[in-house]
């Protein structure tokens, strides 16, 4: 598929790059999809939660009264759950919520999740870019001339910028990360996904 190439004012440049149908055109996956979201957010998990079992909670250990006799069911410790201040049963422990994903099937879930921001026309194609200094009135001026002012944006470059990162770094609704660091939740929570036209070539050989 061809997509228009527009220059960082925003007007048409004249060009035309192909994008691969195997990154951009697949019939999606949304199990694939699925998968590699759930794993992003259990990774950003703390996984610190914690509650005070019966072994936790301070107190007597002694026999709170005896066995039999009283005509109520029998209690060995104050701590038992049953009473009040007493420890939580089968509270949250601390853990770590990771689990594995294969190479090949987080890739097509990006493909999926490229394939379907490319189908309702969210992708944009934009000439290599820099500034000089970073400057969040210039990059702000870039977003107004493409016209995501209001949307949620995720830039994506060929490699580390620090003027460009600097410059958005303090704006709501704007991400920029490089091709190896694009993730499936992020293509898929950002409304415009904006490529940089060096960018293009670096994706296709990753995927």
């Amino acid at each position: 598929m061809e997509y228009t190439v527009y220059k960082t004012t925003g007007e048409d440049s004249g060009r035309k790059i192909e994008l691969s149908d195997s990154i951009f055109g697949i019939e999606p996956n949304d199990h694939a999809i699925y998968l590699d979201v759930k794993q992003y957010m259990a990774n950003k998990r703390q996984g610190t939660h914690k509650s005070k079992e019966r072994s936790d909670v301070s107190g007597s250990t002694r026999k709170i009264k005896k066995q039999k006799g009283t005509g109520t069911a029998r209690a060995g410790s104050i701590k038992s759950p049953l009473f009040r201040g007493g420890g939580r049963a089968f509270g949250p422990r601390p853990r770590d919520y990771f689990f594995k994903l294969n190479k090949k099937l987080k890739k097509l879930a990006r493909r999926s999740a490229l394939s379907y921001k490319a189908k309702n026309n969210e992708l944009i194609i934009v000439e290599d870019f820099n500034f000089e200094l970073p400057k969040t009135k210039e990059f702000i001026s870039l977003k107004n001339n493409l016209k995501i002012d209001d949307k949620n944006s995720l830039f994506v470059l060929s490699g580390q910028n620090k003027n460009v990162y600097l410059s958005s770094r303090n704006l709501q609704r704007t991400k920029v990360v490089t091709v190896s660091e694009l993730s499936t939740y992020e293509l898929l929570h950002a409304k415009s996904i904006v490529f940089v036209e060096s960018s293009i070539n670096v994706l296709e050989k990753l995927y």
